[in-house]
């Protein structure tokens, strides 16, 4: 075996290693196993994979993108099975890496053919196949700070399956346009100013990419804080609203504290008078009157009880029997946001699918209780009307065209703490059961 043309070789596949650590950084939160584990996962894969390839290319005379190309697709299997993040961001950031990497080979043959000008890309040298190692292991570690305490917080927040795939789209052509571009021969370099031109257009092409990127975030981040924004907003009209009913409660209790002894007066003249009858109506009558004006408290955290509250007067209101047991960790160790998100959609989901029944029918029944520690298992079944859209992907909307805002708003907040979503429907039933890590 040629050890010269091995060594020009081994480097091009061992860029696979720092292509691999870039594609975690943005996913810190979303990783399936420790880093120590997935590192150990990644080598014990993509180092056998670089020697064997190398060999390959050597005894067998191919270029070395004859096999790398096609076991991109292979690794990105390998990759999903790593993290917990769904397809669209899980490709987005994949393809992402694989276009800002593939600027480190355009300036590899860039150098090559400076060193060789009658060499081509079949005669890849050893010099220029280093160069392109450390050229991506330089492009790793530039993007690594940015990617770790910035762009991480799109993948964990950001769950528009559409912008991801627009971000697939675009890096898309980046890469496709390197893969094509490479100089089959480097003289063509040489014609006119080509040479010079070459790397500069590669490096402008890197600086677009990059800004791209960049007011990705950027944008991204406005719309995140525009959304959370009227998250919290809606949370703080929930809480007005049960203060307000608080507040007449209060208001309540102290005139019927004020008005008890003028009760007290009345029992007393029927008792004197032996009017049995006329104190258990009077008494059932106070009794009903206490309890209309009781306030249930369902958790401990002020917020969300106010959005059990407010969701559980809609019920009534709406003539559903509402049966719920609440039981959730004091203090809070999620997102209070992400869990008023989370129950807010599924109590909205079951109010309005009991709404497709007449009166008399309706009833939601919603239990949430905390298991094994760590896991918080929320129950929820309604009564609905049987008619459901489904599509490929789960559950349509029955009110626009697309998928269910509400269902996918519970599936993004599942997804995001590493639980399970099961939705199914009977003919006159609807179920929700969510599982996830608190």
């Amino acid at each position: 075996m040629n050890m010269e043309k091995w060594l020009s070789v081994l480097p091009q596949f061992l860029v696979l290693i720092p292509s691999s650590a870039s594609c975690y950084y943005t996913m810190k939160n979303q990783m399936r196993y420790a880093p120590v584990k997935t590192a150990g996962l990644c080598l014990a894969v993509l180092v056998p994979y670089a020697l064997l390839s190398a060999f390959l290319c050597t005894a067998l005379e191919i270029e070395a993108n004859v096999i790398f190309l096609p076991m991109l697709v292979a690794f990105f299997f390998l990759y999903r099975c790593t993290v917990t993040a769904s397809l669209p961001k899980c490709l987005a950031v994949y393809v992402g890496v694989c276009a800002v990497q593939s600027f480190s080979g355009q300036f590899a043959y860039a150098f090559d053919a400076y060193l060789h000008p009658e060499s081509g890309a079949a005669e890849f040298s050893a010099e220029a196949a280093f160069f392109q190692f450390g050229l991506s292991c330089v492009i790793a570690a530039a993007f690594a700070w940015p990617a770790c305490q910035y762009f991480f917080r799109m993948v964990d927040r950001l769950d528009n399956p559409r912008i991801w795939y627009a971000t697939v789209a675009l890096s898309s052509v980046f890469l496709t346009f390197n893969i094509l571009s490479v100089p089959r021969s480097y003289s063509t370099l040489y014609t006119g100013r080509i040479y010079y031109l070459f790397p500069l257009l590669e490096l402008c092409m890197l600086a677009v990419l990059t800004a791209i990127y960049l007011l990705f975030y950027w944008g991204t981040s406005v719309i995140l804080e525009h959304a959370e924004l009227k998250e919290r907003a809606q949370l703080l009209e929930i809480q007005s609203r049960q203060y307000q009913a608080l507040q007449e409660h209060m208001n309540q209790t102290a005139r019927l504290r004020h008005d008890f002894r003028h009760s007290v007066r009345l029992l007393s003249d029927m008792a004197e008078r032996g009017d049995l009858e006329g104190i258990r109506t009077y008494l059932a009558q106070y009794e009903k009157t206490l309890t209309e004006h009781v306030a249930v408290n369902y958790c401990t955290n002020s917020t969300l009880n106010a959005l059990f509250r407010y969701y559980h007067e809609m019920a009534v209101s709406a003539g559903i029997e509402a049966a719920w047991k609440i039981g959730l960790p004091d203090p809070l160790t999620v997102s209070e946001l992400d869990l008023a998100s989370l129950f807010g959609n599924i109590l909205e989901n079951g109010i309005e699918g009991c709404q497709t029944l007449p009166a008399g029918k309706r009833y939601f029944n919603l239990t949430a209780e905390l298991r094994h520690g760590n896991s918080l298992y929320i129950v929820a079944t309604n009564s609905f009307d049987g008619h459901v859209k489904k599509g490929k992907t789960g559950y349509r909307s029955t009110k626009r065209s697309g998928t269910g805002i509400g269902l996918a708003a519970i599936a993004a907040v599942t997804e995001k703490y590493g639980g399970v979503l099961q939705v199914s429907n009977s003919d006159s039933e609807f179920f929700t059961d969510v599982v996830i890590k608190i």
